[in-house]
């Protein structure tokens, strides 16, 4: 098992590696084996954050966790995300692992080419391209710009960075592409010749992470079988997940905006944040999902936490993570949730009124006399968005 492998798990080549080792995934699951631990942290990652990198470490060989403890976590994460058996979370899920997959590949592709010759641990866009069986669908664009193709292609090919743009036949196009990513990826609005599609480098990019969240996401959930006794193993990892994630679904947000009718611990973040103290992976996810199930926009949650130790970049990455079109939003986690991670501390017996902060913002707008809109204040003092 190498840092490739493990790096990329969803390889043809990671997946042989798992099969020809010397190692029981139930003997792993029942002896708490590193690999455990971290495949709990890749699932908790992907539901909160969009990604599945370590916290030790954006990248294997950089965390805690040997090669082989990464590679082994996927496929107990698998296990994991399987026992939840939760569409949104197998969706979310297999988003974050491909998005972690090609900010790898990015960064390989970075890497000095010189570098790259030598190292075992690096991809190139043939790799990936290889491993898609795409290899005879994506070619350079031999009619764009000699600029856009790259130094080397405009060389005629050899050494250099990769190309700029290129040309996918229209098939494999229209399998990794969807009209739902905007005007711009619908086949009338490309340019299309000899049965290709021109695209630029990171638009195949996005078409890529498209196939590894599709190969991911393939087969889950799926049924343990004979391994019963691994999930009896992992039923308090799957429990906690259930709890840091409430599914319940809520059929319209309150849609305004009043911070005096915020529940405690929502107000305790934002003046924790506000103080400048950072907040931790549980209470950003549980402030940005509040704020997003009130009816916010990620520019309107920009716009309010402006004056706070949030950064702006951090937080519209978290709020369009769960605000997808796709609608695997999650409200924010329970009181009881909240509590276990020392957010909720029930002021006033609050968790009499309603299990969870979503929950008991919507009763006291309802409740309330008077309701003054953050929109409203913030038009008035010119600060919205023209």
């Amino acid at each position: 098992m190498d840092a490739l492998d493990a790096k990329y798990p969803f390889f043809a080549s990671a997946r042989e590696a798992v099969a020809s080792a010397a190692v029981s995934l139930p003997e792993l699951v029942a002896t708490d084996a590193p690999a455990v631990d971290r495949a709990r942290e890749r699932v908790e990652r992907a539901l909160l954050e969009g990604t599945v990198a370590s916290e030790s470490g954006a990248f294997p060989g950089e965390s805690a966790y040997d090669a082989q403890a990464e590679l082994l976590s996927y496929p107990i994460a698998r296990i994991l995300v399987s026992l939840l058996d939760s569409d949104p979370a197998i969706e979310k899920y297999a988003a974050a692992e491909a998005a972690t997959a090609v900010e790898r590949v990015r960064r390989d592709l970075e890497t000095d080419d010189e570098l790259r010759s030598v190292s075992t641990a690096t991809v190139g866009l043939d790799d990936l391209l290889a491993e898609f069986d795409l290899a005879d669908a994506v070619r350079p664009d031999a009619t764009a710009p000699a600029g856009a193709r790259g130094a080397g292609a405009a060389a005629g090919g050899g050494a250099g960075r990769d190309p700029d743009s290129y040309r996918i036949d229209v098939g494999p196009y229209l399998r990794l592409t969807s009209p739902e990513w905007g005007d711009s990826w619908r086949l009338v609005n490309r340019a299309l010749a000899d049965g290709a599609v021109r695209v630029s480098r990171e638009e195949l990019l996005a078409a890529l992470e498209a196939a590894v969240e599709a190969r991911v996401a393939e087969g889950l959930p799926f049924e343990l079988g004979a391994d019963e006794e691994i999930a009896a193993a992992l039923e308090s990892r799957v429990a906690d997940l259930r709890r840091l994630l409430s599914e319940r679904t809520y059929a319209e947000p309150p849609d305004v905006i009043d911070r005096d009718l915020f529940p405690p611990c929502m107000t305790n973040l934002i003046h924790k944040a506000e103080n400048d103290t950072e907040l931790s992976a549980a209470e950003s996810f549980a402030l940005m999902a509040f704020l997003v199930g009130i009816g916010m926009t990620p520019d309107e949650v920009v716009a309010f936490c402006a004056d706070t130790s949030l950064d702006a970049e951090g937080i519209r990455y978290q709020t369009e993570f769960l605000t997808d079109d796709r609608g695997t939003q999650y409200p924010p986690p329970t009181c009881e949730t909240l509590a276990n991670y020392g957010i909720c501390h029930n002021e006033g017996d609050h968790m009499q009124v309603a299990p969870d902060p979503l929950s008991y913002y919507e009763k006291r707008v309802a409740a309330a006399d008077d309701v003054t809109d953050w929109r409203a204040d913030r038009e008035t003092d010119g600060t919205g968005a023209a």
